[in-house]
């Protein structure tokens, strides 16, 4: 990967971390007024109108036949169940909260990359991730009763994300993004109607709701293509950390849109993440910077 690239895949997951908390703030606002189901459906079907008109627009709809690759459709079952256990888990906890222990999933990654592609961490990136755990068990506050019973939700949503993305270097090559991002929108929008069915009374959604979910859809579709961009343009061990921006995110929304503060433990946590996260970056960029140094043998 080149220097560029890796940049590229930087922005676009900062900027993909924000769509997802701007949807999943739509989505806890709207959770006020009707079900959960049937909200994901209506979010569903406006993200694949929006997914599916930028296809058309961008001259991709002889490619939406490969949405059905085994690998797409593997994210698209990894991203409901984490869809799944965060909004539910949304409805009771402090979205700050929630989302600082989410920031586990980067530590996941940069593991699994470690396990599975024989990507190197050494001993002082497994202190850090370690680190990153602590914070985020400090956020989750086990044996309080505050956050803890539904932190197991959010640690869910951390490994199943995690694997996702370690999955998405096995995507084929060439394949336009915006598919990917269908494959698992439409996955998303089956499990909605399929749950409002087996276990809701659909209600009639009011203005407001329509409103929220259309806003929620959009930036969902805008989340789902940076991320996947993020993991094709860049290495995990060096895009991964980033997507602790996330909390910087959630944070301004919970302040702005919820009038939630974190508790002192809390905020505690949040910065040890924040820090394992910021540390491993800074490893990353020193390594990097001894390696080019290394002369080249020939």
């Amino acid at each position: 990967m080149t220097r560029s690239s890796n940049l590229r895949a930087i922005l676009a997951m900062v900027v993909s971390m924000g769509s997802f908390v701007a949807s999943d703030s739509c989505m806890k606002l709207a959770m006020e007024h009707a079900p959960l189901f049937e909200l994901m459906l209506m979010r569903g079907l406006v993200s694949l109108v929006v997914c599916l008109g930028l296809i058309l627009v961008m001259g991709q709809a002889g490619s939406i036949s490969r949405m059905f690759d085994k690998w797409l459709v593997a994210r698209g079952v990894l991203e409901t169940i984490a869809n799944l256990s965060f909004i539910f888990a949304l409805g009771f906890i402090a979205i700050a909260d929630l989302t600082a222990i989410v920031q586990t999933c980067p530590l996941f990654v940069l593991l699994g990359a470690w396990a599975f592609r024989g990507e190197r961490l050494g001993g002082p990136r497994l202190s850090l991730i370690l680190l990153g755990i602590a914070g985020a068990l400090l956020v989750a506050q086990p044996g309080t009763g505050a956050v803890s019973p539904l932190a197991g939700l959010a640690f869910l949503t951390a490994i199943t994300s995690a694997v996702r993305d370690l999955l998405t270097p096995n995507v084929p090559r060439g394949m336009p993004p915006l598919v990917a991002a269908l494959t698992v929108i439409a996955v998303l929008t089956l499990t909605g109607l399929v749950g409002m069915l087996a276990f809701e009374t659909p209600v009639m959604p009011g203005s407001r709701e329509v409103l929220l979910m259309v806003l929620s859809g959009t930036m969902a579709v805008s989340g789902h293509l940076l991320l996947y961009l993020t993991y094709r343009l860049g290495e995990a061990r060096t895009v991964a950390p980033f997507m602790y921006t996330l909390t910087i995110w959630a944070v301004l929304s919970g302040l702005v849109v919820f009038g939630e503060v974190p508790n002192t433990l809390a905020i505690a946590g949040m910065v040890l993440v924040t820090l394992a996260g910021l540390a491993i970056i800074w490893m990353d960029g020193r390594q990097r910077r001894q390696e080019a140094r290394m002369p080249v043998v020939r």
